[in-house]
């Protein structure tokens, strides 16, 4: 089972892009900005992994201080997001769409769009090189204020279809509604935006409600309160929300208390569009590989069910339909040689 899911072809669509930094590389470049004094790589790595012992998503979000540091560089974000796509294609990832928050690397001078373009440089490189593809994913942070969300949407647009395909609201929810950054939305929206949007990770089911109603939410990010409330289960289901799940992260984060509690089967069992990804490859010390072991192994996911949920990745993704229909030849292509 485990050497079939290797070979799988696979989608990745909801990972953070300084989530998933090499530890080798952060420890060489903290280094190298005299950031670290007297610490051993192995050491570091547990500094900026997640331990079993993670107490709750505010804990987990402390992670992201070391990456974010040596996120300010065109050349360091461009040779970030190479290096994560080349490990991802060594997983047999064939398509990625890698979400950040531009503003966090402008905290020393790069402007918006070069760091855009930084991760875009380095999409186009990792796809001549290993032949992945990939997009990304401009997130606007709840703890900002909507002008700063609505700055994100107007000085992105001009990367629409050239390697940025959606919007996304990402960080806590506790003390930052939805409706917070409506005006944001609404704006994405109309010049064409796909919209994500992080809800129902910690327990609160009414943001699921208010990202579709408000916010024009195609998907969910993680939606596992969705599960406390048959009528969110139907508009999820009525209006064919995909919800992109990331099992391993949930349960570092305490948003379910154990594996025997996670909800993708009862949302499989109610033709919920199920997707299941990574969400931060460092932080939660995961792939995908892991992720889709995690539910063979501990909630009795066979290799149908597997592929059921690859279906619904491809699906999900933020591609026009021609893109998409040419992902589905190179995944069936890939199946073939299984």
């Amino acid at each position: 089972m485990r050497d079939m899911l290797k070979k799988l072809p696979k989608v990745e669509l909801h990972c953070h892009l300084d989530g998933s930094v090499r530890p080798e590389t952060m420890y060489e470049l903290l280094l190298e900005e005299k950031d670290l004094e007297n610490i051993s790589l192995e050491e570091f790595e547990k500094m900026v992994k997640v331990e079993d012992g993670c107490n709750s998503l505010v804990e987990y979000l402390e992670k992201f201080s070391y990456p974010l540091k040596i996120m300010q560089s065109k050349e360091n974000i461009e040779r970030i997001t190479y290096e994560l796509l080349e490990d991802l294609s060594k997983q047999n990832v064939k398509y990625a769409e890698i979400r950040f928050a531009p503003f966090l690397f402008m905290k020393k001078g790069l402007s918006f769009d070069e760091a855009v373009e930084s991760v875009l440089k380095g999409m186009e490189r990792a796809k001549k090189d290993f032949n992945i593809l990939s997009n990304a994913i401009l997130a606007c942070m709840r703890y900002e204020s909507v002008d700063k969300s609505i700055e994100v949407v107007k000085k992105g647009e001009k990367f629409l279809g050239k390697g940025v395909v959606a919007v996304d609201l990402a960080g806590g929810e506790e003390g930052f509604p939805p409706e917070k950054h409506k005006e944001a939305f609404d704006l994405a929206y109309e010049k064409g935006y796909n919209i994500t949007v992080h809800a129902g990770e910690t327990g609160r089911d009414e943001n699921i409600i208010k990202s579709v109603e408000l916010l024009h939410a195609q998907r969910i990010g993680h939606g596992i309160a969705a599960i406390k409330n048959p009528n969110i289960m139907k508009l999820l289901k009525e209006k064919d929300i995909f919800l992109e799940m990331c099992p391993i992260s949930n349960l570092q984060t305490k948003a379910v208390n154990s594996i025997d509690e996670y909800p993708i089967r009862e949302f499989l069992n109610n033709d919920i569009l199920v997707t299941v990804n990574t969400d931060n490859t460092t932080v939660s010390n995961t792939s995908l590989d892991k992720e889709y072991s995690l539910l063979i192994e501990e909630l009795g996911f066979s290799i149908e069910d597997i592929m059921k949920i690859m279906e619904n990745s491809v699906k999900a993704t933020f591609l026009p339909e021609e893109e998409k229909n040419h992902l589905k030849r190179i995944i069936e292509d890939s199946l073939k040689n299984i």
